[in-house]
């Protein structure tokens, strides 16, 4: 079973929506984390995901780092198979 994914991401980032709909569609719990309504900066971000970013989203499932939508996208089609 999979753990809650977490979803860091933005209001203008077309890859985060197309990221929350892939979740959405698969039925998997998710919770979204905006960073600039919660004022992290990608400074922050990197220290979460362990190096340095300058995209979103980030997406963790569970502790575990998946990455960014591309990556999501592989990672649920090696759980489907």
């Amino acid at each position: 079973m999979m753990s809650r994914f977490t979803l860091f991401g933005h209001q203008a980032c077309g890859f985060c929506s197309r990221a929350k709909q892939l979740l959405e569609e698969a039925s998997l719990p998710f919770r979204y984390v905006d960073i600039h309504e919660e004022g992290i900066s990608k400074a922050d971000l990197s220290k979460t995901v362990g190096f340095e970013v300058t995209t979103v989203p980030q997406i963790f499932n569970g502790q575990t780092y998946i990455g960014g939508f591309e990556a999501l996208q592989r990672y649920l089609a090696e759980q489907s198979t």
